[in-house]
């Protein structure tokens, strides 16, 4: 799957009914043992950040398992797979940093990991060079160090937060997988909306017959969850910038969801929004909107603002980054066009 296809947070969660005949064995080397490609020093800071269950109860790492119980852990998925990831020295624009966590500001454009499709020049690859110059590595911490938690679209411009230490991506991956975490993103749609704020709340799913979309089901009959709450920001009569915040982090979500009420992207290829959707039919305004979409080449999205518990200080911590210039430009554009039109068509 290309990254551009990927928005969940990655997180996974894992389930085990101890056998009958299992000895009394310690939680965290039973967990070991069921789980490959985990460290046992993740799993000690999962139970640190209670991400660990038995029988619906936190433990802690030297609980001794019996047989029956029921154990569920949450941890984040490795941020480099299976492959071995190759540092490079791509610029970053590191919006905030500590010791526990970094504040990426991703352009558009850039690809998130490494895939089939995007071997290098990826957001990782540059962490991974951007950290390593950092020397050794503390101790406890995975050797890759750098840990995403969430992932954005490649076309999709804004703040990702990134763990620099498995304590850190305990704590931040129980936030995303409890929906702790707010994410405000910007987007600009076509249309205006009869109300100025509402929420869409309707499951998204691969797309039935194109296998590179995702589909809004709207009677729930498949796909996943997924809730986005919107506001709007400004209405420009033909297009509208909106405020979405979203409650679930599903591949493409405000994408999809938006288009699903008959207001895709501006500019977005994939669902739509590439095309005057709201409008006159006249040349001059057929010009003025190619204009524009050659300003925005991509989906008119931006992830605005991430707030979240500090995983080392447990204070709300929140930070905000404003659309790149290619936004800025064609949301300019659209308002000298309001200002200066005669009629509205």
């Amino acid at each position: 799957m290309e990254e551009e296809e990927i928005q969940e947070e990655l997180v996974e969660r894992y389930a085990f009914v101890v056998d009958k005949g299992q000895s009394s064995l310690r939680i965290d080397k039973y967990i070991h043992d069921k789980i490959q490609n985990i460290s046992r020093n993740r799993i000690q800071n999962a139970c640190k950040t209670e991400s660990v269950l038995v029988n619906g109860k936190v433990v802690k790492s030297n609980y001794k398992v019996k047989p029956k119980d029921e154990i569920s852990i949450l941890v984040a998925k490795s941020a480099f797979g299976p492959n071995k990831v190759e540092p490079q020295d791509i610029p970053l624009d590191i919006h905030y940093e500590d010791d526990d966590i970094l504040i990426v500001n991703k352009p558009a454009g850039m690809v998130v990991h490494p895939g089939i499709a995007n071997s290098d020049g990826t957001l990782v690859n540059a962490l991974k060079f951007y950290l390593d110059k950092d020397g050794p590595v503390m101790e406890g911490n995975d050797p890759d160090r750098a840990f995403l938690v969430h992932r954005i679209d490649k076309d999709t411009s804004g703040l990702l937060v990134v763990a620099k230490n498995d304590f850190a991506l305990s704590k931040l991956a129980k936030q995303f997988y409890d929906h702790t975490i707010d994410r405000e993103y910007w987007a600009l749609v076509w249309g205006n909306f009869d109300e100025p704020k509402g929420t869409i709340d309707a499951n998204i799913g691969r797309h039935p017959r194109f296998r590179n979309k995702q589909y809004v089901y709207k009677e729930g009959e498949s796909g996943k969850h997924a809730i986005t709450h919107y506001e709007v920001i400004e209405d420009m009569y033909y297009v509208s910038l909106v405020k979405c915040v979203l409650e679930t982090g599903r591949t493409h979500q405000i994408r999809v969801h938006m288009q699903s009420e008959n207001h895709p992207l501006f500019s977005d290829a994939k669902y739509g929004g590439d095309k005057i959707v709201k409008g006159t039919v006249f040349t001059k305004y057929k010009q003025f909107v190619q204009n524009c979409f050659k300003v925005c080449t991509r989906q008119a999205l931006h992830a605005q603002k991430l707030a979240f518990t500090h995983p080392r200080t447990e204070e709300r911590v929140s930070f905000e980054v404003d659309p790149p210039e290619d936004i800025a430009e064609v949301l300019n554009k659209w308002r000298h066009y309001l200002e200066n039109r005669k009629t509205i068509s």
